[in-house]
């Protein structure tokens, strides 16, 4: 079987969200959305982990744990789908993070979910992390739906200090030093010198605590834990000393139990406010661990970055006292993209005025166990990171973007898909044999049964070329409705920090939006 004779396709319909009814009752719940950053598969106590999480624990299995729950590879990508609904192909958005010096952010007429919660009575904050653009007011989290923000612009900085460090050494005039934390569109210093974990969760319960309960409540709680830095109180380490003997590891598990006890702080509080009984929680990874910063996502493949299972199966659950089935594992795949269309009709919202979503509404499948109307999704296709692929040089076919597609138990991954190794936690007695480490610079493409092989351990593109060509033809229909990345090259021409601060600029350089 010749490959290159066939394109890429996906299914007859492109997008569609199966809408159920909302939940019973007229009181509109209240969402609480919290978001882990480089969380690993293998960093919580109930996949296994000797990193303790009472909390995450206790929450996961009074609710409903989601097995088969993914997200996108990195930053940006992931939170970007959330807020929209849509893939990162459908907003330009399929490369890369945005980075501080570079004037993108979502686009500006794409609808997000705090602007259709808004539209059903809802009082809208987002608290930590945003790294979905700024360089513009309209790009703002206050302008995009959100009653406030109290949080950071980009993707990393500090614990302690908010200062971000970085830059591009090859372009002397774009390394900036600044401090990122505001207030809404103001900068607000006097956060310096307190530890973001528990200054989120602060402010989370300060938001809970002074809303008026006449209204729902949609609070988007974006911790900056776990990325590097890795920094936590020494308190929080010394609990595993003895226990983990690798010092990234055991500074990672400190920040993890950090985290774990903070979203204690939250919920707590909400029950104390009286919304507890009336409140959905979701939480999330937004990408696989990062495995040289302390994280892990064993027994999984890959790792924040990649396309193989360890970079996009993600840790998810839902609790709440409105669930009418909780305690119990969903192995029906849900992808984040499908939090836009559930959480809005949930609302008792509509998705008029919205672009044709990727996302379904997956409630009754949360709710009740029913199947999940969502059979596959994209994974991504990333046009920049294109591959040689020479079996396909003298059909014409020159180039293999990086991309993976799930259709059913199936999984396609082309080019190049990241970092390919099993790496079991550091302090582990497991053997890495020589497979860990096999050189796939030859291979393109890869094709296996997710449910059979979820460790991604046997590549199956021979035996079954008949699927390959399937899931090719679907690559490229998708790959048909792509729009061109949003230009990722930094403006030439702006100052980025102005008295030590990370400001809002207006580049000299033009954008598509």
């Amino acid at each position: 079987v010749e490959f290159h004779q066939h394109k890429w396709c996906m299914p007859e319909k492109l997008t569609g969200s199966a809408m159920s009814e909302t939940p019973r009752g007229n009181s509109k719940p209240n969402i609480l959305f919290i978001f882990a950053d480089d969380y690993g598969f293998n960093d919580v106590g109930y996949h296994g982990s000797e990193i303790k999480t009472p909390v995450l624990d206790k929450l996961a299995n009074e609710g409903v744990i989601l097995e088969k729950y993914y997200v996108q590879p990195i930053c940006t990508p992931t939170r970007s789908t959330m807020l929209t609904g849509r893939y990162q192909i459908h907003t330009g958005l399929q490369h890369g993070v945005i980075l501080a010096a570079q004037p993108n952010c979502v686009p500006l007429d794409e609808t997000t979910i705090a602007e259709k919660l808004s539209e059903s009575g809802y009082k809208t904050h987002i608290v930590g992390k945003w790294h979905n653009g700024y360089y513009k007011k309209e790009c703002m989290p206050t302008y995009r739906g959100f009653d406030s923000h109290f949080g950071y612009l980009n993707g990393a900085e500090d614990y302690y200090t908010h200062m971000l460090s970085g830059g591009y050494p090859e372009l002397p005039y774009l390394l900036w030093n600044g401090y990122d934390f505001r207030r809404n569109e103001a900068v607000s210093t006097k956060e310096k010198g307190e530890y973001s974990t528990f200054l989120f969760a602060k402010e989370a319960q300060k938001v809970i605590t002074n809303h008026d309960s006449s209204s729902p409540l949609f609070l988007y709680l974006a911790f900056q834990a776990v990325h590097a830095p890795l920094q936590v109180p020494e308190q929080y380490i010394q609990q595993y000393e003895g226990v983990i003997k690798d010092k990234n590891r055991r500074t990672y598990a400190g920040m993890v139990s950090a985290m774990d006890e903070a979203i204690g702080n939250v919920t707590k509080t909400l029950q104390e406010k009286g919304l507890w009984n009336n409140t959905v929680l979701i939480f999330s990874t937004d990408n696989g661990g990062q495995v040289y910063q302390g994280g892990n996502n064993w027994p999984l493949r890959g790792w924040k970055g990649s396309l193989w299972e360890g970079g996009v199966r993600g840790v998810g659950f839902v609790n709440s006292p409105l669930l009418t089935k909780p305690r119990r594992v969903s192995h029906e795949m849900i992808h984040v993209s499908d939090w836009f269309p559930t959480l809005v009709k949930l609302a008792g919202g509509d998705l008029n005025g919205t672009k044709p979503l990727d996302g379904f509404n997956v409630w009754e499948t949360i709710n009740t166990g029913e199947p999940s109307p969502r059979t596959e999704l994209l994974h991504n296709i990333d046009p920049e990171k294109r591959r040689w692929y020479s079996e396909w040089r003298s059909h014409g076919y020159q180039w293999c973007p990086q991309a993976a597609l799930r259709v059913g138990d199936w999984k396609l991954l082309t080019g190049c898909p990241g970092d390919s190794r099993w790496i079991p936690p550091p302090n582990s007695s497991l053997n890495l044999n020589e497979e860990n480490y096999l050189n796939n610079d030859t291979k393109k493409l890869f094709l296996f049964n997710i449910a059979q092989d979820p460790e991604e351990r046997h590549e199956l593109s021979s035996q079954y070329p008949e699927k390959v060509k399937e899931l090719l033809l679907r690559l490229e229909e998708y790959n048909s409705t792509a729009v061109p990345k949003l230009d990722r090259i930094p403006c030439r021409r702006f100052d980025q920090v102005q008295n030590e601060t990370m400001k809002v600029f207006q580049p000299r350089c033009s954008i598509r939006q």
